[in-house]
């Protein structure tokens, strides 16, 4: 195992504002791929950061299999005790999940608070928080993070009464009582926590649909955690979504009208950040969120091509959509924070997509950083901006414009001078090729999105031929109201 003390921290411990921490991280044979230990670990100590801990030192560790009651060996819990006595740190912060038995282990041998990866994510996540939904949805997690950690915590009173589990009558212990009392009160709440969150995500089917009847396409913002997605809702709607310099800074999904360059309008989701080992705590309570993903008409992934592993993070967002069972959904990527890359782009090419950023050239000074190998090797077609800049925009909403368009369905329809509603809304929210008037009404040849589907199918009619009046061919012909 191997030792790290952050020098400039040394001392500080339990004086100072924050919560100071080590971290472990343990790396074992089997492990998947294309995750380094190291970077995880820098991963941990930004996910601390946002909890509010300082991390004074770490240590990390090689092994071929995981110590089924303590992870590491008794000699290295040993070590972790002594370096975190050596820089006074208040917790220690285990870079994998513990099973209830390893953490009961620890703690008891550490005599220090123990936190594992999902432990700290839910911590985070309970600390952003702010919608009712966002709060009940922690609150699932954490009671279903608990409930199987309640198990001999109170032996102790057990012990004293000379009571165990099973005893029969007059032997059962106070502690067995109280492990079932807790139990049960957990139990209740997280069944009415399901039940609050079964009624919001009906509010959500609701106002799904009532978008939908609307005619407004959703697009949903995704990305790995602190890639920049409230940065670019906010550059894209002018609103002020709070954005900041940290993983899960945001955690309740925020919808935004955005004009696409035609001047139709469509909605835009940013949802919560995706990270490596989602704990499944999270994705089975935020389930009733991440219907807006899946309901969405096109994705929208945001790349931090800055981070040292950029492209491991996009590798996760697609191993977690495609759990979802979203990985063949229709995706616009954009490559984030280019501004950081260079003296380019700058704000004054911001609204032209002609001056936007190509792909890189042989001669480029930025070859070889991950905005190079994401669009030579894994998206031919992403779109490089800068969300902060407001570089790149012009180019980003054509690219969602032209990927909306491409999932419209071709209809030829006939429709009554007295319907001229139904005529409206296929101008404002598909693309007509071509329009004929005679005097029953309107012949139009268009594509349409598939949700306007239903009301129009009183007005579809065979096509015989092509229609002798083109007006628009191949364009929007109307702007959203």
């Amino acid at each position: 195992m191997s030792a790290t003390v952050h020098e400039t921290e040394r001392g500080l411990g339990r004086g100072g504002r924050k919560e100071t921490g080590i971290l472990v991280g343990v790396a074992l044979r089997g492990d998947a791929e294309g995750w380094s230990l190291e970077a995880s670990m820098e991963e941990l100590e930004a996910l601390a950061d946002s909890a509010g801990v300082r991390i004074v030192g770490r240590l990390t560790q090689q092994l071929d299999q995981a110590n089924r009651a303590t992870l590491v060996g008794s000699g290295k819990v040993e070590e972790i005790k002594a370096l975190a006595a050596e820089l006074q740190a208040d917790v220690v912060l285990v870079d994998r999940d513990l099973t209830p038995h390893q953490q009961r282990n620890l703690e008891r041998a550490l005599d220090l608070k123990l936190i594992d990866r999902t432990a700290l994510i839910l911590d985070i996540f309970a600390r952003h928080a702010r919608s009712r939904e966002g709060m009940l949805q922690v609150e699932l997690a954490q009671m279903e993070y608990r409930l199987p950690r309640l198990t001999r915590m109170w032996t102790h009173l057990a012990r004293q009464a000379g009571g165990r589990a099973g005893g029969g009558v007059g032997l059962r212990g106070p502690g067995e009582t109280q492990i079932e009392i807790d139990r049960r009160e957990i139990g209740r709440r997280i069944s009415f926590l399901k039940a609050q969150i079964e009624t919001l995500r009906a509010q959500r089917r609701r106002s799904r649909r009532q978008r939908k009847q609307a005619g407004l396409p959703v697009v949903a913002v995704v990305g790995y955690t602190n890639a920049g997605k409230s940065t670019l809702l906010n550059a894209l709607s002018g609103s002020q979504i709070h954005a900041a310099d940290q993983l899960f800074a945001t955690l309740d999904p925020t919808t935004r009208r955005v004009t696409l360059p035609s001047g139709r309008v469509a909605l835009f989701t940013d949802t919560v950040g995706f990270i490596q080992n989602l704990p499944t705590q999270l994705v089975s309570a935020f389930s009733a969120t991440l219907e807006e993903v899946a309901e969405a008409d096109l994705l929208l992934q945001v790349i931090d091509v800055t981070h040292p592993d950029a492209v491991g993070q996009a590798e996760t967002v697609e191993r977690v959509l495609a759990e979802l069972g979203l990985a063949d959904s229709p995706m616009v990527v954009a490559g984030n924070k280019v501004d950081r890359l260079g003296d380019e782009p700058t704000t004054a090419d911001a609204g032209a997509p002609d001056e936007d950023w190509e792909r890189l050239d042989p001669d480029d000074p930025l070859r070889g950083h991950a905005l190079e190998t994401l669009q030579a090797v894994i998206y031919p077609d992403l779109v490089p901006i800068s969300a902060r800049d407001g570089a790149g925009m012009a180019r980003l909403l054509a690219a969602v414009e032209s990927a909306l368009t491409e999932q419209l369905i071709s209809v030829r329809l006939r429709i009554p001078y007295a319907s001229g509603e139904v005529l409206h809304r296929v101008h404002q929210h598909g693309v007509v090729g071509a329009e004929r008037h005679d005097e029953h009404g309107s012949v139009i040849e268009a594509r349409v999105p598939r949700y306007l589907l239903g009301g129009l199918e009183r007005f579809v009619e065979p096509a015989d031929g092509p229609l002798t009046q083109p007006i628009i061919d191949g364009e929007p012909s109307g702007a959203a109201g």
